[in-house]
């Protein structure tokens, strides 16, 4: 479980760093485009995931830990390809 936790902190970390370049990229967009409405509402469940708590069963937050991940490499690739 401390593993999970060390992971998660790392993850939130990450996310922070590039939740606001994916914010302002978003906010480039054609607001009421579909690339638009994915982007948003993504980047909305995000910060939902971001702002609770680890679950406190071993079992539950490695999928959130997992889930986590997915989000963080969503955010990376966006970056990397300068919000596709």
């Amino acid at each position: 479980m401390s593993t999970l936790v060390d992971l998660e902190a790392q993850l939130r970390g990450h996310i922070a760093l590039l939740r606001e370049p994916a914010r302002k990229a978003t906010d480039r967009m054609w607001q009421g485009g579909t690339k638009w409405h994915r982007h948003i509402t993504r980047l909305d469940g995000i910060e939902r995931q971001t702002e609770q708590e680890l679950n406190p069963l071993p079992f539950g937050a490695l999928i959130e830990v997992q889930l986590m991940a997915r989000d963080c490499q969503w955010l990376l690739d966006g970056y990397k390809e300068n919000w596709r």
